[in-house]
């Protein structure tokens, strides 16, 4: 019986592809290996920074690496795609594009979330500077009644996210986020972690206010499209 394939665009960064590996597996009901999802993975860390190019101006720009990327994994058999990246989803259009098969929006689908939990007017973005730049989410959920609140230290929220990709998940960055976000959490009806490095960080982390993890939501919907 022919059975759903997930490609997996990755490497940005390699732990945060990881991450989601990781909880695709611990999410999904298997008694054996053959009731796992089937998944093709390319993690490749070679892909244009989206920092640069979004923030910087300086970088090149990463489309034509993720549509490679993307053409590669269909050719050899995903059914759909997902990326464990919400920065690169700027550039989800043109992957779309370029593919005959679906992309799971994590975008979309995290705004769905909070959606579904009836999450107030104000939600606590804890993203990349790019993320808040692109307005990708408060794009996303301004249709929605409700607005983006960008933490007052959004300099140490990047200092973790690339401290992550040099390979520091410490208990210490661990504790930092979680100080970030209760500071946050203040001011807001619901936090919405939006960097899968952040992700990496955030396992285990509980907030007086509702918390959505875009690669929670991700991986949800990558178990449930697999079958």
């Amino acid at each position: 019986m022919s059975r759903a394939v997930a490609g997996i665009i990755g490497g940005m960064g390699p732990a945060a592809t990881v991450e989601l590996l990781q909880r695709i597996i611990a999410r999904t009901a298997a008694t054996d290996d053959a009731e796992h999802v089937h998944v093709l993975l390319e993690s490749n860390p070679r892909i244009p920074s989206r920092l640069a190019h979004l923030l910087d101006r300086s970088g090149p720009d990463p489309t034509p690496e993720l549509v490679r990327v993307a053409r590669n994994l269909e050719a050899g058999g995903a059914t759909f795609l997902a990326m464990p990246c919400n920065t690169a989803h700027h550039y989800a259009g043109a992957i779309v594009a370029a593919v005959g098969i679906p992309l799971l929006d994590m975008v979309r689908l995290a705004v769905t979330r909070l959606c579904t939990l009836g999450a107030g007017g104000r939600v606590g973005l804890l993203a990349s500077s790019a993320v808040h730049d692109t307005r990708l989410y408060a794009d996303a959920l301004a249709p929605h009644g409700m607005r983006v609140v960008m933490p007052a230290r959004q300099h140490e929220v990047m200092a973790l996210i690339l401290g992550v990709k040099r390979g520091d998940a410490s208990d210490g960055a661990r504790a930092g986020l979680e100080a970030l976000a209760a500071e946050l959490g203040r001011d807001c009806d619901a936090i919405l972690i939006a960097c899968t490095e952040l992700s990496v960080l955030a396992t285990g982390m509980t907030m007086p206010v509702p918390v959505v993890d875009a690669l929670d939501e991700l991986t949800d919907a990558i178990i449930a499209a697999a079958g």
